[in-house]
């Protein structure tokens, strides 16, 4: 059963490499999605697919950007009709 869900990072999230080092993680997984930069300094993460997949990637994103996130909060959103690949939005 897939789900989507959304994740908002903030800390020192934006101009460190976080989107690109997302994008590179999601990759891994069979995931869909975007992350881009919000105007409030935050980043905004849509992930779509399994949730152990979700949990997998949201941990390792976690990992790897430790230093850098302060805050990190989501919720459940509708799923996406063909949403294809990851991508960084602007």
């Amino acid at each position: 059963m897939h789900e989507r869900r959304v994740i908002i990072f903030s800390g020192s999230v934006q101009g460190v490499g976080f989107r690109a080092t997302t994008r590179s993680i999601m990759r891994r997984f069979v995931l869909s999605g975007w992350v881009r930069n919000e105007p409030d300094g935050s980043v905004r993460l849509e992930l779509q697919g399994e949730p152990a997949e979700i949990e997998a990637a949201r941990a390792t994103l976690r990992e790897q950007m430790s230093g850098y996130i302060r805050n990190e909060t989501a919720g459940q959103l509708p799923l996406v009709d063909n949403e294809d690949g990851f991508e960084i939005r602007r």
